[in-house]
């Protein structure tokens, strides 16, 4: 029942993202505009694994699904698959949660590695968060529309997440905001976690293609961080040593996980930097680009196969 209701219709992604758009405060990427950047960049993987993914033999639509594990967004990836590659749903699913939890544990050594200590000591100013009221209104209306028409696919998705957020910013619905990032936000991840375990039968899950799943999501989340990082030091390099490139790994959508991480790894190199700003307006970009990424990558490949 859970599984017709929630995951067919797609109920059970919308109401998590309801949830998330209602927790999320993008005043610091409305106030550092730049932070988007990063958090394109931080697809990247989602596409190199896809074409990796097609080269091992998976469909196109198979692939898609498969790659999206790298945007480290859970409702994204079961919104993804259980459109496209129903019988992926369990791997799938238990690679995008796994992997998210696992940021602070998979994302720090890409960082060192990829990092020299004196990039990693910077410190960036502490830049004023004033946005007026009614940026902050207008913003998830805006990105409602732009995000609608590039990637319609993933529409749903987008919309409901900008609806939690237009709530939180509204001031006078603090009830329905506050139940959508804790009652329905609890309850419907409790109804997908019973839901997707149905789903993960021994003959079903337990194939060597289970393996490559969770095989290339580890790949598409690693080069994800790979190119945030380097666009990192691109920009540390063209701001003239004013941008930690440590910022370019909370591209990515696990928020707030990659921005704890950042900051984390910022004070290891130096105690007086204070990352987390910049790096919550990158993963705030992330959590956006995920969805417009994967709508992009559906669209793409369907038209395509229709050609």
């Amino acid at each position: 029942m859970f599984y017709n209701v929630g995951i067919i219709t797609d109920v059970f992604p919308c109401l998590i993202f309801i949830g998330i758009g209602a927790m999320i405060d993008f005043t610091p990427l409305l106030a550092n505009p730049l932070m988007l950047l990063f958090g394109a960049a931080g697809q990247f993987g989602i596409f190199l694994t896809v074409i990796f993914a097609l080269q091992a033999g998976f469909t196109r639509l198979e692939s898609c699904a498969i790659g999206v594990i790298g945007a480290c967004d859970g409702p994204t990836a079961i919104y993804v698959t259980a459109h496209y590659a129903k019988h992926l749903l369990a791997p799938v699913s238990v690679a995008a949660y796994s992997y998210m939890s696992m940021v602070p544990i998979l994302q720090p050594p890409i960082m060192r590695l990829l990092t020299t200590k004196r990039e990693r000591e910077t410190i960036m100013p502490t830049a004023g968060y004033k946005v007026s009221r009614t940026t902050k209104l207008l913003f998830p209306i805006i990105v409602t529309l732009i995000a609608s028409l590039v990637a319609p696919l993933c529409a749903p998705l987008i919309g409901l997440l900008m609806l939690g957020n237009f709530l939180r910013e509204s001031g006078v619905v603090e009830r329905l905001s506050q139940s959508a990032q804790n009652e329905i936000t609890n309850i419907v991840t409790l109804f997908l976690g019973i839901t997707i375990g149905s789903t993960m039968q021994g003959k079903e899950f337990l194939k060597p293609d289970t393996l490559l799943v969770f095989a290339f999501g580890l790949v598409a989340i690693s080069l994800d961080t790979v190119a945030g990082v380097l666009l990192g030091k691109l920009m540390y390099l063209l701001s003239r040593g004013k941008i930690n490139p440590l910022i370019g790994a909370a591209g990515i959508s696990a928020f707030p996980m990659s921005s704890r991480v950042v900051q984390i790894e910022g004070q290891k190199a130096n105690k007086k930097s204070i990352l987390l700003m910049y790096a919550v307006g990158a993963n705030a970009g992330g959590q956006i680009g995920s969805v417009i990424a994967a709508g992009v990558m559906l669209s793409v490949l369907r038209s395509i196969g229709a050609a």
